[in-house]
Order: structure tokens, then sequence, then C-alpha cells
């Protein structure tokens, strides 16, 4: 057995138990990590596999969503960090076999399949190759997408901050009101302590 077969058969058995721990664990910031920890092992297999792109894509892709996850689990969970013990799974008995059968299917395929062998020319820069094909004709869209997300990020992070959209959240911002010197935009007139007020306006 080879350096690699060994390496292949260790992350593959990180990744079945990582993944088999994100539906047991009680609580949503740990299965995030357990999760993440699943998916970088199949980076490593897809390494040893050569398609570095993949397992290079799958690194960054996955490491950022998890963490992202993980954050956003921390900051607005009810449940207090997301750490407390909860219950992860829905319909237990169906997950379960629906989970057997998907991993039974998916190991013969890979097992007993007859792939086709189509190596690749002498030559050949697959990972060039590959960004051609998905980027070739569609660059605007992805770049497009790139700088929405961006802008979209930017902005989750400026509205959640002290400061917010109406000013500091300390000191009980309020939107500005529809008319000059008038009430705030998200207060109905009865709410401002101002009933006699309003009476005298009629």
């Amino acid at each position: 057995m080879s350096a690699v077969d060994i390496v292949f058969f260790i992350n593959a058995a990180i990744a079945i138990y990582a993944g088999w721990r994100v539906f047991v664990t009680d609580s949503m910031v740990r299965a995030s990590f357990f999760l993440l920890v699943s998916f970088l092992a199949v980076g490593v297999i897809m390494l040893l596999l050569a398609a570095i792109y993949l397992g290079v894509a799958l690194f960054f892709m996955m490491a950022v969503e998890m963490m992202v996850m993980a954050l956003f689990m921390v900051m607005f969970m009810m449940n207090p960090a997301g750490l407390n013990p909860m219950k992860m799974v829905h319909q237990e008995k169906v997950a379960i076999g629906v989970g057997v059968v998907a991993f039974v299917a998916l190991g013969a395929v890979a097992l007993f399949g007859e792939f086709p062998s189509r190596p690749v020319p002498e030559g050949l820069e697959p990972v060039v190759s590959l960004g051609h094909e998905l980027l070739g004709d569609s660059m605007l869209v992805f770049e497009s997408a790139g700088v929405t997300l961006l802008a979209t990020m930017i902005a989750v992070v400026m509205l959640t901050s002290h400061k917010g959209r109406y000013g500091d959240a300390n000191e009980g911002s309020q939107p500005p009101g529809l008319e000059p010197g008038g009430d705030p935009a998200d207060k109905p007139p009865e709410d401002e302590g101002g009933g006699h007020h309003h009476h005298h306006c009629h």
C-alpha cells in the first residue's frame, strides 16, 4: 500500500466520521465545524485524484462558508451562541434511512461503476482549461456577482454595527420624519406621547 493510499483512507475515514458527527452533535456551531472538517478531508481526496482546481476551490469555499455560518449563529441565534444542547435532526428515522440508502448507492457506484478512460493530453493545463471553460464567456457575470456580494457583506456589517442606519443605536436612534420636523416614519402618532397635540390638530 502506497503513501497515497494511506492518506486517502485516512481522509476518507475523517470525512465519514465528521459527516456523521454533524448529525449527532447537539450544537449548531459544532455541527458547522464538523461539516468544515468533513469538506476539508474531501478536498484532500480531490487533490489526491489530481483534481487540483476542485480541491483548492473546496478549501476556500467551505472554509469561508462554514466560518461565516458559525459566526452568524453565535451572533444571532436565540440559543446562546448556538452552543446549548438542542435537537439537530427532525424525522430521525427517515433521515437515517435516506442517509444509509444514499451512502450505499454512492459507494456502489464508486466501487463497481465502470468509468471511461480518457487520459489528459500531454501538455494540457487542466486548471487553465477549466478556468477558460467556466469563466471564458461568463467573466462579466462572475465579476458582477462578486461585486454585488461584497457590497452586500459591507452593508450587513454596517447595518449591524452600533452606529445604525439612523444614528447611534445606544442613543435610541430613530428614522427621520415623513415631513420636515414631523413624527418619525416608523411610529404612529399615538406612540409619541402627544395625544393632546394630535387632538388639537383636528
